[in-house]
């Protein structure tokens, strides 16, 4: 009997998988012993292919624009044709900030096709083979803008929010034909998508201070929750928005 947080022999899709966050559960799921094949726009950096190396693992480099549904489709159907995808994490997202009375409906629109059309599109591509073999982990990333409303990013909210509903809806469908779709919404974390947060010195002591357990987060600290959703220990939780916050919902 496998360990239960044990993913050998396991492979992983992930969008966004060679930076920030995504590069964090990169790290993990290759650590918890499965393969990983990374979507995205930029190539995965070296430390990360040393790393699968020497755990004796594989990671591969997919060029996806995840604004192009067409080549999602594409994409997804030629992966799926020589490997058996086990667990997939929609991690890669995009975010503008504009006043909400200004904000470009191309911006909203392009937000929205990213963050939230196309996790919906690749949980169908993905989730059918799932459900054919009745066994499958979805994990998608949600955000503390999933329960608040923010300011300024109002396209950000509106797909987060979706993308918690959307975990739902899946889960209320699939878990019965044994596939977990759950998502993990991060807290403030110290990645490149905050950094104007993190250089605004006035803003980045009011955000500190409310976080209880006195800390901005790490890409370790998703990975490891990523992980766990993918695991055999997570087998019967389904339909989940588990945040990981360090305590800000709990303010």
């Amino acid at each position: 009997m496998s360990a239960p947080f044990d993913l050998s022999g396991k492979t992983a899709v992930i969008t966004g998988g060679g930076r920030g966050l995504g590069l964090g559960i990169s790290y993990a799921l290759l650590d918890a012993g499965a393969d990983v094949i990374v979507f995205g726009r930029n190539d995965i950096p070296p430390g990360l292919t040393a790393r699968a190396g020497s755990l004796g693992r594989q990671v591969h480099f997919v060029a996806l624009d995840l604004a192009d549904a067409d080549a999602i489709t594409a994409t997804a159907q030629r992966v799926l044709t020589s490997n058996q995808v086990d667990i997939l994490v929609n991690n890669a997202g995009t975010q503008d900030r504009y006043p909400a009375v200004d904000f470009p409906l191309e911006a909203f629109d392009r937000v929205l096709d990213v963050n939230l059309r196309a996790v919906f599109q690749l949980c169908q591509l993905f989730g059918r083979p799932m459900l054919a073999r009745g066994e499958g982990k979805i994990v998608n990333l949600a955000s503390l803008l999933s329960f608040q409303g923010g300011a300024t990013v109002a396209a950000y909210a509106a797909s987060k929010g979706a993308v918690a509903q959307l975990t739902k809806a899946l889960c209320n469908e699939w878990s019965r034909r044994g596939v977990n779709v759950n998502a993990v919404a991060p807290g403030y974390m110290a990645t490149d998508m905050n950094a104007a947060l993190i250089a605004d010195p006035v803003r980045l002591e009011q955000l500190s201070a409310r976080i209880p357990a006195g800390r901005w987060g790490q890409p370790e600290d998703i990975g490891n929750v990523v992980v766990f959703l993918a695991s055999p220990a997570a087998a019967y939780v389904h339909g989940q928005v588990l945040a990981v916050d360090g305590g800000w919902l709990a303010r």
